[in-house]
């Protein structure tokens, strides 16, 4: 059997945004990492999200601070990545555009005011809007709008950039990233320590792995002797044609999305989600659905989704679709990441289990785990993502197929 040479101290296995965030900021420390995947770099999960730094989807709790510690890191590190590699390289369409939250109906500005004072204790900046301040934020949202709240922390970035870009730094340190490298689990000693990552081209040398293979976590982590609960939640975005400038200027959503973000239905859940590109597109979501790894995408879906876009944007009628694309986002039971060491598997770390936000936490993902790895004081409480936590059980759902 082969063996790779160049033994790495951390085997990191997913080039996507979780795992390349967590590469950097291993690298950054000084530790040697070998970054693999087993397809093209950030072409899972990442690849077919919108690039959300959110945090007003997020309730009060450990989610909506690794969200605030992860939308302060982004702006610093993205500055990092530019003087180290070229303001070209790190390039990531970094845009803090903010974000509002409209309540369509009269019974829905209550529980928008709620949630919206909830996380202004928490530290969050969030401003009440009245129905007749909407237009001044967004023109073309509907005059059914009653009331709304904006977020001017929410940001966006392509991430497919951002991940490329935090790789490169990763190169740039003199670790080294490899694509079609398919990972089939650890070995492991007497102690049962990790001392190898077993891939299709032999075992290479390590002193950790990191798990970062998104929806596919679960599977890696059984293969590795430690089961997680981290299952595929399907979502469809449509994709418009160029608009003129300022058609959409927000993330612009409904005040349901936060509760569908949330929910641990297994069905079919769709809320109104719109944002723009640079390139002039608009971004129309979003869907969730528990149906395991099934990658068709139903035409009914896309019609619902096109449907509540135009209720909130009723411009929207009359343009034209290009494509839709979906992708497999990695759940948790208790809707939490993992983050951390497994005590069941000393050596084998996780950072998965963000769903639909992973983009938006990795920033902070990437530190909490370096810190962890090299014994630093975390900057947040990490106990909430651990593995053995409560809430987060292996025999709470069963596999889906």
């Amino acid at each position: 059997m082969h063996v790779l040479r160049q033994h790495p101290d951390v085997v990191v296995v997913g080039s996507g945004i979780a795992g390349a965030a967590c590469a950097e900021s291993l690298t950054r420390r000084g530790v040697r990492v070998t970054v693999i995947d087993r397809g093209p770099l950030a072409s899972g999960t990442t690849a077919c999200g919108e690039g959300n730094l959110l945090v007003s989807d997020k309730a009060p709790g450990p989610e909506l601070a690794l969200a605030q510690a992860s939308l302060r890191r982004w702006p610093a590190l993205l500055a990092e990545l530019a003087e180290e590699l070229g303001p070209r390289t790190a390039a990531c369409e970094y845009e803090p555009k903010g974000g509002l939250v409209v309540a369509l109906g009269e019974r829905d500005v209550p529980g928008l005011r709620a949630f919206a004072a909830a996380q202004r204790d928490s530290g969050v900046d969030v401003r009440d809007l009245s129905a007749a301040e909407v237009p001044c934020y967004e023109p073309g949202v509907t005059r059914r709008a009653r009331a709304a709240a904006f977020y001017p922390e929410d940001a966006q970035v392509q991430p497919v950039l951002a991940a490329t870009a935090l790789l490169a730094a990763v190169r740039a340190r003199g670790s080294r990233v490899r694509t079609g490298v398919r990972a089939s689990g650890v070995d492991h000693g007497a102690d049962g320590r990790v001392r190898a990552l077993v891939t299709a081209d032999g075992p290479l040398p390590c002193g950790a792995v990191v798990n970062a293979c998104g929806p596919w976590a679960g599977s890696f982590a059984e293969a590795a002797g430690a089961p997680l609960p981290v299952l595929p939640r399907r979502g469809l975005v449509l994709v418009t044609a160029p608009l003129p400038p300022g058609t959409v200027r927000h993330k612009v959503y409904d005040a349901d999305y936060a509760s569908a973000v949330g929910s641990g239905d297994a069905e079919l859940q769709t809320s109104t989600v719109v944002e723009s590109t640079r390139a002039g597109t608009v971004l129309i979501g979003s869907s969730r659905e528990r149906a395991g790894f099934d990658e068709r995408v139903r035409l009914a879906v896309l019609r619902e989704l096109a449907r509540k876009a135009a209720a909130l944007f009723p411009a929207l009628r009359d343009v034209h679709a290009l494509r839709a694309y979906g992708g497999f986002r990695p759940y948790t039971p208790d809707h939490l990441p993992v983050i951390g060491e497994d005590p069941r598997r000393p050596g084998l770390w996780h950072a998965t289990g963000h769903e639909g936000a992973g983009i938006g936490l990795a920033a902070a993902t990437g530190e909490l785990l370096a810190e962890l790895y090299a014994g630093e004081p975390p900057h947040l409480a990490p106990e909430p993502f651990r593995v053995d936590r409560p809430g987060l059980s292996t025999e709470e759902e069963p596999c889906e197929k």
